[in-house]
């Protein structure tokens, strides 16, 4: 009986095996989570599931007994140390010894920890894992703690709008001159500065982080010579794709684990999906690597057909959102496209209700949709179309977007 390898306990591993099951594999699958938990989805870690308004069921795909009923083994707690494609076999770090028909590596990413003075002290905290979020969890639901977060990426910006909510004060220190700009630019950027500078944030950019004092503990932050009080620090600065075992292997390596646009990398019956995998995207032409949370769910049914042999391509529009107090948005285009592209915006800027457009000669690349709801399949649309599009139109609340749609 052939078997299914999924090394990876996120959304694109668990994905995967639950569609290898839908699409009628009845052989072995085995799911490898370093963590100790089964599969699990991370957009909750930084929001609801931080605050305390949704439980552990938002956040596993699916209980335990789950995989059991479905005659899935899930082996957790356990890392894989390494990988062989030509005896088709991955070593565990127990020492147990897994052959494959097909492995998936869905290994994810480790968060960026800033070289600086102080940053293992206790209380410094990067926020990737579930036991991230409670442990953050049980400081920041008392209040009254002083939380700084070094860097303005989305989950030092979610972290701070749930510790607010809290009543803990909070101080975000950002190196670039607009937070978000690397993801959004600087005009879409000022849009959440001012939406946390509303809610008390004590929001610094083009500042410079000293180092991170304290005596046993984390008692503070020193940024261009002045010391800020914490009792936590955050660290909010990015992640590293997890490809070390692809890399020993012998895979082909370059800003994650290139792939075909079936996922296929370029060792034989070795697929990877999710943050480690830079996959060739059929519309835009090119390798593009996404670390959303649309990117893992959307990629792991894609590659467990292509596991199975069956056709595959996985050219999905990247897809993110975010909740920050009062503010919903959700975003999808092409993140490579957005830098220079021009922006046009549909609704009203000031009361953050709107659509922003990036268009490159007319054409829409990516739409962000913040706090007006049900428009993002229009979007979507909008933007598969490649149809160049009358920017007046574009802006005008009047016209409806499914006009505008070919």
């Amino acid at each position: 009986m052939s078997h299914m390898l999924i090394i990876g306990g996120g959304l694109a591993g668990g994905t995967a095996a639950e569609a290898l099951r839908d699409e009628g594999f009845d052989g072995d699958i085995t799911v490898v989570a370093a963590e100790a938990h089964p599969p699990y989805q991370r957009p909750p870690l930084s929001k609801g599931y931080l605050a305390g308004s949704e439980g552990l069921d938002a956040v596993l795909l699916h209980p335990a007994e789950w995989y059991d009923e479905r005659g899935i083994r899930l082996i957790t707690g356990v890392a894989a140390t390494s990988l062989e494609p030509a005896a088709h076999a991955v070593e565990l770090e127990d020492g147990e010894r897994l052959t494959y028909d097909a492995v998936l590596l869905a290994t994810g990413a480790t968060p960026r920890m800033v070289p600086l003075p102080g940053h293992d002290l206790p209380g410094v905290m990067t926020l990737r894992r579930l036991d991230d979020s409670d442990e953050l969890a049980a400081q920041l639901r008392e209040g009254g703690k002083r939380l700084v977060v070094i860097g303005a990426g989305w989950i030092g910006m979610e972290v701070a709008a749930t510790a607010r909510g809290f009543g803990n004060e909070v101080a975000i220190l950002e190196r670039d001159a607009v937070p978000l700009a690397m993801a959004l630019g600087a005009e879409m950027g000022e849009v959440f500065r001012g939406l946390h500078l509303e809610h008390g944030v004590d929001l610094r950019t083009s500042v410079g982080v000293d180092r991170i004092v304290g005596e046993g503990r984390a008692e503070g932050v020193v940024v261009d010579g002045e010391t800020l009080a914490a009792d936590l620090v955050l660290v909010g600065v990015g992640a590293s794709a997890n490809t070390a075992l692809a890399e020993e292997a012998g895979l082909d390596i370059l800003n994650g684990v290139l792939t075909d646009e079936a996922l296929r990398t370029s060792a034989a019956d070795v697929f990877a999906a999710g943050d480690i995998a830079n996959a060739f995207h059929p519309v835009l032409q090119r390798h593009l690597r996404s670390e959303h949370w649309a990117n893992a769910l959307n990629a792991g049914k894609v590659v467990a057909r292509s596991m199975l042999g069956q056709p595959a391509s996985f050219d999905d529009i990247p897809y993110f959102y975010t909740d920050q107090y009062d503010l919903g948005m959700e975003l999808s285009g092409y993140a490579p496209l957005m830098t220079d592209a021009e922006i046009v915006v549909r609704g009203d800027l000031d009361a953050r209700e709107f659509i922003a457009f990036w268009t490159d000669d007319g054409r829409i690349v990516a739409g962000m949709n913040v706090n007006v709801w049900d428009v993002n399949d229009k979007v979507q649309s909008l933007i598969r179309s490649g149809a160049r599009i009358d920017p007046d139109r574009l802006r005008d609340p009047e016209a409806p977007l499914e006009d505008l749609i070919p």
